[in-house]
């Protein structure tokens, strides 16, 4: 039989060169350009309404800040564009120097923008305090604020922010109602967008809430008949372009350096914040290359010359264009660009559509602008860091005096409270054991100006007593250095004793601590060192050239400065309790040893300095804020993880975490009477459930084999099955941590597991009835154990539908990135984990055998069919991708 050659039927066909695919990543840097255009329309024509400037100059800034600071900037999903922070020093501009004159100015900006960048000066404007570029912001924001409320009343805005509030009660005395209901309605849909309901509502929240507002104000002044002042684009063939400066030299070159210090402060800060809400929103495959700031602001210098050139407004990165990029998908800087290439064609071609936007629903989209840039949010920032007097001194000379009185008040408030608090040692002293120690605390840093007090105190310690010295700061200078040392030496010369410790409470040279050659894997949590033994077994023989902790002697270890002649450095050793003696040499510590050395090392290191609170807390009892339920695993150490201290936390801890449904077969009264207990008497605000990798009990469920004996464990294992149903069940979607899939099955179970332990929880009275209340939060938490990183459940519109555990970075963070943790992008990208995540679902199958096992009831409600069907789901289908 002769083989047939298949026909074109039998296989695909190749790709033809007519007809090519459009490459994922040009599809969604399109995507994304059109939602930015969106928002950067409307805001560019209300931008350069607050300024006075030609309506179109603001399209002009837009369109150029897309296409030329998006192709040379060094930050390539932010978008440049009319600057907000310059709105106020560009309406101050245009009043004293005219327009012409004004683009004029933001070329010589740019030209200097150039100049820095060439210094390569960009990472220097990073080191103006965060609390004086948020002051500058909200400043500059009340001042919007305030001249766009006279527009949404119907009036003219003055030309201060003082002669705006004078004019105000006026002004709000005889409003405009047609200009009032317009604003009203322009602010009604742009707050009331995002909660539109139904599918309808659905559909157009797709559309950026600011054009929303602007569109539905401008249909109903055009239905209703209204006449009100509009948006006036005038031919481009009138367009005005930039002239010579005109006025006096000094006033120029102060103009031009505050257009080019705040644009660029503006920008680089913009580039940083976009960095990281980039890093915090995406997985590391998919993120464009970190910011090149230096090439950032040589960009911003180059589109600001090009604007201005053109007669547009100087131009810098903004916030509010830049995360609606990164969170619409961007991957690349065509974003950017097509989006300025967008906006120029709507600057030719809808001309007629901008005309009918009236201008007091502009004015209601800036004023908002400018109250969001003076939000609280900031305001509690500065609060946490102790800034909030620079805050409120940059604010209120902002709006009094203008953009670089206020920040150069600002910079000059920081700077004298950073001297302030770095030359503010307070040395104080206490006498204890009934006069034998003298205990003297230096917090602060020790320096030439704390010499007097220094000596002051010192000089109160008997010669022959015993001495203490507390140094609680990281820098000591010369002057302090040799002063605590002349007194050192003249203590110890007349028979007194002397002890320097650190912050920690440990002896300064305290041998096996800073010794050369010792194991430093323990250094960061000291009081820990016991934990692990990291000698040989043969080394623990009694040594006597070894100190009591097994390390070097005391004559060979390198001591400190202070740490003085060893037989003098520490007093003789008081009546006491009696430490553990060494093991022999076939033993190790362990046991009653280990158990015996850390209680010591407690006392020693440790309960000096909580032994106030704890006496506190033992008269006037616990108050907790919160019930922790977590794991019984050694790994999770529930204080270092939250940073709580004692009375913080009212902690239950068990085998896998387990939250019994109140009534449940074989169920533990310990756990729910813990619960009642927390709730009722101690009424904890909040209940945290924790899971964490790799847990045992999570394996246990997903590998036990049938016909195994029924042990205690197990019995208290069946309280985790409908963990593994929630797992299998299609009506539920699948868990997500920081925008990946679960690494396995163990981990997905583990996360389950969190979200079904909070479900039991709502089972109990006592939380049910404080949750209806309102007076009680539940939260979850995953704690991945290799990682060391801790993840959040994110919460939704319904508590138990979010199903995306955020992690949780370090403090040092800008608000932008907690708005991108709050609303993650989830990877619709094919996951390259399919074998894992087939095991997830086989194992589940054998985690529904131990079920049956265990003696649970089978499942034959619609989860069950989802349980058949769930191995058939692919992590990259669009249920287990969908955005909770």
């Amino acid at each position: 039989m002769t083989p047939s050659a298949p026909t074109r039927t039998d296989q695909p066909a190749p790709p033809s060169r007519m007809s090519p695919r459009i490459p994922p990543r040009f599809t969604a840097d399109l995507s994304a350009s059109v939602a930015v255009f969106l928002i950067a329309l409307p805001f560019s024509l209300g931008v350069a309404l607050a300024t006075g400037s030609p309506l179109q100059a603001g399209l002009v800034a837009a369109a150029v800040g897309g296409i030329i600071a998006g192709r040379l900037g060094g930050a390539p999903l932010q978008v440049s564009g009319p600057a907000g922070g310059l709105t106020v020093v560009t309406a101050g501009l245009i009043q004293h120097y005219g327009w012409r004159t004004t683009c004029a100015i933001t070329v010589l900006a740019g030209l200097c923008q150039l100049a820095l960048a060439l210094l390569r000066t960009a990472r220097s404007a990073l080191m103006v305090s965060p609390s004086v570029v948020h002051g500058m912001l909200a400043g500059v924001g009340v001042t919007i604020a305030l001249a766009q409320l006279h527009i949404v009343l119907g009036g003219t805005p003055q030309s201060s922010a003082v002669a705006n509030i004078q004019g105000l009660p006026a002004q709000l005395a005889a409003p405009h109602p047609a200009a009032l209901a317009v604003s009203a309605l322009t602010l009604t849909v742009l707050f009331g967008w995002t909660r539109l309901p139904g599918r309808a509502g659905r559909a157009l929240r797709k559309v950026p809430a600011a054009l929303g507002a602007v569109a539905a104000a401008t249909a109903f002044a055009a239905f209703a008949g209204l006449s009100l002042p509009r948006v006036d684009l005038p031919s481009w063939r009138d367009h005005v372009l930039p002239a010579l400066p005109e006025g006096p030299v000094l006033g120029i070159l102060a103009a031009v350096l505050t257009v080019t210090l705040v644009g660029s402060v503006e920008s680089l800060l913009s580039a940083v914040a976009t960095d990281k809400l980039i890093a915090s929103s995406r997985v590391t495959g998919d993120r464009p290359p970190r910011a090149d700031l230096d090439r950032e602001l040589r960009g911003q210098g180059v589109a600001n010359i090009v604007s201005g050139a053109l007669g547009g407004l100087p131009v810098a990165g903004g916030a509010t264009r830049s995360v609606a990029n990164v969170k619409s998908g961007a991957v690349s800087r065509r974003s950017s660009m097509l989006h300025g290439l967008w906006v120029l064609l709507a600057a030719g071609l809808l001309v007629p559509v901008l005309d009918l936007i009236p201008l007091a629903a502009l004015a209601a989209l800036v004023m908002t602008v400018g109250v969001q840039m003076a939000g609280i949010r900031h305001l509690r920032s500065v609060s946490r860091h102790r800034e909030i007097i620079v805050y409120l001194t940059t604010l209120t000379a902002v709006v009094l005096g203008g953009v670089l009185e206020g920040v150069a008040i600002g910079v000059a408030v920081a700077v004298a409270i950073a001297l302030h608090r770095l030359a503010r040692t307070r040395i104080t002293m206490e006498v204890q054991d009934d006069g034998r120690v003298h205990r003297v605390w230096a917090r602060g840093q020790l320096t030439f100006l704390a010499v007097p007090r220094l000596s002051r105190v010192l000089g109160q310690i008997p010669q022959h007593g015993h001495a203490v010295i507390e140094l609680d700061g990281s820098f000591i200078d010369h002057a302090a250095y040799e002063t605590l040392q002349d007194w050192q030496d003249s203590h110890l010369a007349h028979g007194g004793s002397v002890e320097v410790t650190g912050r920690s409470g440990a002896r300064i040279g305290e041998p096996g601590r800073t010794q050369r050659g010792a194991h430093h894997c323990c250094r960061p949590w000291t009081p820990w060192q016991n934990h692990c033994d990291h000698r040989a077994p043969e080394d623990h023989a009694e040594d006597p050239s070894t100190n009591r902790s097994g390390d070097l002697p005391v004559e060979l270890s390198e001591a400190a400065p202070f740490a003085g002649p060893p037989a003098q450095a520490a007093p003789p050793a008081p009546a006491g309790p009696v430490r553990a003696v060494r093991p022999g040499p076939a033993q190790r510590r362990r046991g009653a040893g280990q158990l015996a050395s850390g209680i010591g090392a407690f006392q020693r290191d440790t309960a000096p300095h909580v032994r106030d609170e704890l006496a506190r807390l033992a008269r006037e009892g616990q108050r907790p804020s919160q019930l922790f339920l977590t794991c019984a695993d050694s790994r999770l150490v529930t204080s270092m993880i939250t940073a709580s201290g004692p009375g913080d936390l009212f902690t239950v801890r068990n085998v896998g975490n387990l939250v019994p449904l109140p009534g449940a077969e074989a169920t533990d009264d310990s756990v729910a009477a813990a619960i009642e207990y927390a709730v009722d008497v101690l009424m904890v605000d909040s209940i945290t459930v924790c899971g964490h990798s790799g847990c045992g009990a999570m394996q246990a469920l997903l590998t036990a084999s049938p016909g195994a004996p029924m042990t205690p464990l197990r019995r208290w294992l069946r309280h985790g099955l409908p963990s593994l149903e929630r797992m299998a069940s299609r009506h539920h979607a699948w868990v997500r941590i920081s925008g990946r899939l679960p690494a396995d099955a163990v981990e997905q179970l583990c996360l389950t597991n969190v979200v079904q332990q909070l479900e039991h929880l709502r089972a109990h009275d006592s939380v049910a009835r404080r949750l209806a209340e309102g007076t009680l939060e539940l939260h979850g938490m995953y704690f991945h154990v290799g990682e060391a990183q801790a993840y959040l459940l994110s919460q939704g519109e319904d508590f138990f539908d979010c199903r995306v555990f955020d992690s949780v970075l370090p403090d040092a963070r800008t608000d932008a990135r907690t708005d991108a943790r709050a609303n993650p992008r989830p990877d619709t990208r094919p996951d390259t984990r399919l074998g894992s995540m087939a095991g997830t679902r086989l194992s589940t199958r054998a985690g529904f055998r131990l079920g049956s096992m265990l003696g649970a009831k089978p499942n034959t409600g619609p989860d069950t069919q989802g349980a058949k069907a769930a191995k058939q789901d692919s992590p990259a289908s669009p249920r287990a991708a969908t955005p909770v």
